[in-house]
């Protein structure tokens, strides 16, 4: 079980963003910036391209409305989406507010939130998504 599949089931607690019956997202807890957030299918598959082509898809949907409420929150020039998958073998793509391509260099220090800060993110956040 990875820690995703962990935070799902809620043993492990997260900043919820958005759920349904296949997807899940919440705030990355080591963003590159503010609205970070990570969107991961509910089925545990390793490699983001070994997901059927109904939830590939599917998790391009469900991620759509999240990524506007995103760019409307954080002044950027637009949500960027990126796959890298290497840290948690559990299929997942990054939602970034974004200015320039440089700003998904995950290379880049991250940000040290408080409890205070991850949950003002999420609220900003949810509050356009209602």
């Amino acid at each position: 079980m990875t820690i995703f599949s962990k935070i799902i089931a809620g043993e492990i607690p997260c900043y919820q963003i958005a759920e349904n019956e296949q997807f899940y997202a919440f705030l990355d807890i080591f963003p590159l910036v503010k609205g970070h957030v990570l969107v991961i299918p509910k089925m545990e598959i390793d490699h983001f391209f070994d997901l059927p082509p109904e939830v590939l898809s599917g998790m391009m949907v469900f991620a759509q409305p999240i990524a506007k409420a995103i760019e409307k929150v954080f002044p950027c020039n637009r949500c960027g989406i990126s796959v890298v998958g290497l840290e948690v073998p559990h299929a997942h793509m990054h939602l970034i507010p974004i200015n320039s391509a440089d700003d998904l260099n995950f290379n880049r220090a991250k940000l040290k939130l408080s409890k205070e800060e991850f949950i003002q993110v999420q609220q900003a956040i949810l509050a356009e998504l209602s």
